[in-house]
């Protein structure tokens, strides 16, 4: 993409999952690109840059203020996301998700530049519409174990709309929902990586609660085209975007499939389900086709296909 050449680019929690896949986009596109991560979750960063120059890391708390190179554009994407890491320290996810936000919103201000904000699904809470629309006002326990995220994320929303409204930043909101690929951590609690490691070994997949429950699984090389097409459309500006997959599937349903492409013989097993889970998940992808003009290109089935082909040297065990 012509746009990104030779901008300055800053990625906040560019060793994470969706991260280095968003960090290896940009270097492919010749943007420069500097980032910051505290690796409480992300990984040494395993990505190519053509030129040495292009890349630039700096272990740092968002949290913190820190002194960061002029940027062209931020992608704030700094912030557990699996229940298991963000429910593990919930002062610490608020932090991430207020402080950080603030701090990377206080810098593109300064820079006059683009923040893409990456907030989630889990704003809609246990959504009372179907699927979920940008509009939608979401339903969700402001005092339940999922509340640092959910609740963090929303408060981080509000605070970037305030300064797009009184202070004219160039702000943009992607609503990410699940997302999986190449580079998931087997040991982060999410369904599509935990049903791999435990099948590839052979042992019985646990399902939290029937397995009922549906999700929208997006492949991360979609999710990272339409985070690059919000960074860079100008009518973007301003704008909360759905960016998923709007192909819903049962958990059971998933769990049948790796199954199946493992070979796994073992039964599923089914275990209590986590308080205030979400009972369905789909989200409205109307307006990233009109505004983007992106839609999903990885169909379920593919993507999974194409990470059981890889194993383990997709997954991260």
């Amino acid at each position: 993409m012509m746009f990104w050449q030779n901008k300055t680019v800053v990625v906040a929690g560019g060793a994470g999952f969706i991260g280095q896949h968003l960090v290896q986009a940009l270097l492919n596109a010749n943007a420069h690109v500097h980032v910051i991560d505290n690796y409480s979750t992300g990984h040494t960063l395993e990505v190519q840059p053509r030129h040495p120059h292009q890349l630039t890391q700096q272990q740092h708390d968002i949290c913190d203020p820190a002194t960061v190179p002029h940027a062209d554009v931020i992608f704030n994407l700094a912030s557990p996301a699996s229940p298991l890491h963000y429910q593990s320290d919930p002062i610490q996810t608020w932090k991430t998700n207020l402080l950080g936000t603030m701090h990377m919103l206080d810098h593109v201000l300064a820079c006059e530049g683009t923040l893409v904000q990456a907030s989630t699904s889990e704003v809609y809470g246990d959504p009372l519409s179907h699927p979920q629309k940008e509009t939608d006002w979401g339903n969700v326990n402001p005092i339940g174990p999922r509340a640092c995220y959910d609740e963090s994320k929303r408060a981080a929303e509000t605070l970037l709309i305030d300064a797009v409204r009184t202070k004219g930043a160039d702000i943009r909101i992607a609503r990410i929902f699940n997302t999986y690929g190449p580079g998931m951590g087997v040991s982060d609690g999410r369904a599509i990586p935990n049903f791999a490691a435990q099948a590839s070994e052979g042992k019985p997949i646990t399902i939290h609660g029937d397995g009922t429950q549906t999700r929208s699984f997006c492949h991360v090389s979609d999710t990272v085209a339409a985070l690059l097409r919000l960074g860079m459309v100008a009518d973007a500006k301003g704008e909360v975007v759905n960016i998923g997959n709007p192909s819903e599937v049962t958990i059971l349903e998933i769990a049948e499939l790796v199954n199946a492409l493992f070979g796994n013989k073992s039964e599923i097993l089914f275990t209590p389900r986590p308080i205030d889970d979400p009972q369905r998940r789909c989200p409205d992808i109307s307006k990233a086709r009109r505004l983007l003009g992106w839609t999903p290109q990885t169909t379920f089935k593919d993507g999974i296909l194409t990470l059981y082909q890889s194993d383990r040297a997709s997954l991260r065990v």
